[in-house]
């Protein structure tokens, strides 16, 4: 199954030039493995882009350019946020319920494939369904897919499929509106 959507901006962190940029993000489930696509068009020059690395788990991606993903199972509290720097730098976490985590560790290293061109970035993270929430009932996934974009000045700007009113959260399950199912 293929599930589309784009990102939009937080109405309270993004100058105009932030506001121009285009995200697009594609989910795919296909033979035990979820592949994230988010494609970032725009004028790139002004964002401050991770230098790359060597794959690797770090902390608090999201203080800096990463794109991220929460999936949980419909109708359930638990939920799993994975970060994903375009350095191929990633992280995961596992939650009970909201904010509430816990001590889950991923199984496999997410594979994480960065491109850059003049006026787009792409980056596909692929998840083994292993490290995907416990699922028995086969149930459809709730997908949060969402970016944090660094300027050059050092300005964060926050996107995702939905924003909750008030402040950025990426961990509000009304933010969890791309949904797919792995039958």
């Amino acid at each position: 199954m293929i599930s589309k959507s784009c990102l939009i901006h937080h109405p309270d962190t993004a100058d105009a030039a932030t506001k121009a940029l285009y995200i697009g993000v594609k989910a795919q489930y296909h033979q035990g493995y979820l592949t994230l696509r988010y494609e970032l068009q725009g004028d790139i020059d002004k964002l401050l882009i991770p230098e790359p690395h060597p794959p690797s788990v770090v902390d608090e991606l999201w203080q800096h350019t990463c794109f991220e993903a929460f999936i949980a199972v419909v109708e359930e509290a638990p939920y799993h946020e994975f970060n994903f720097s375009p350095s191929s730098q990633w992280a995961a976490y596992g939650f009970d319920d909201y904010r509430a985590r816990n001590k889950w560790q991923a199984k496999q290293a997410p594979a994480i494939h960065f491109v850059r061109t003049n006026h787009a970035l792409v980056l596909t993270a692929v998840i083994s369904e292993a490290d995907l929430p416990e699922n028995p009932l086969n149930q459809p996934y709730r997908l949060g897919l969402t970016a944090v974009l660094e300027t050059k000045a050092g300005e964060l700007s926050y996107w995702a499929l939905f924003h909750p009113s008030g402040k950025p959260d990426f961990h509000h399950r009304n933010g969890f509106t791309l949904s797919l199912n792995l039958a």
